[in-house]
């Protein structure tokens, strides 16, 4: 069975979605595509072995303490294409970033720069996920649809 629950954070509240095995969702809370996919107002509140791994990942992150996405059971529930693009962004190291044309091209498509923007776009792992680590191709921070008002003032902090 799966389970929600939203604890703060310094960029805002957040929802993770887990069940005993894995984890599916986290999404801040004026993030848009907020638990795409899901109906959340159908799963109910409690906590499994996988959220209070994440739970204890986020602490880590916010200490500054540079936690990696394979420390968690992830399952993002997504086309293969866009299995492709976050396993890509798993690979920017803390306190890197690259471009949508870079990660495009990491992925031997460097024509697909519009469909790796919307796959980082849509990415349901927000943060655990390293999406805010893209930038545009001027090197522009973009958002990645993390809370639009917190994260410009902490989005490089962050990293």
């Amino acid at each position: 069975m799966r389970y929600q629950l939203t604890t703060p954070s310094p960029l805002g509240p957040v929802t993770l979605l887990g069940d005993d095995q894995a984890l599916y969702g986290l999404w801040f809370a004026d993030q848009q595509h907020f638990g795409a996919d899901y109906d959340l107002t159908a799963i109910p509140t409690g906590s499994t072995a996988p959220l209070t791994l994440a739970l204890d990942w986020l602490r880590a992150y916010f200490d500054g303490q540079a936690p990696s996405p394979f420390d968690l059971p992830l399952q993002p529930e997504v086309t293969d294409f866009r299995a492709r693009v976050l396993q890509g962004l798993t690979q920017i190291p803390y306190g890197q970033t690259v471009t949508y044309q870079q990660l495009a091209d990491q992925l031997g498509q460097p024509t697909a720069v519009r469909a790796v923007g919307g796959a980082v776009g849509h990415n349901p792992l927000s943060i655990v996920i390293p999406c805010h680590r893209v930038l545009g191709r001027h090197g522009e921070l973009v958002d990645c649809k993390i809370n639009p008002n917190a994260v410009r003032a902490k989005k490089i902090s962050f990293l």
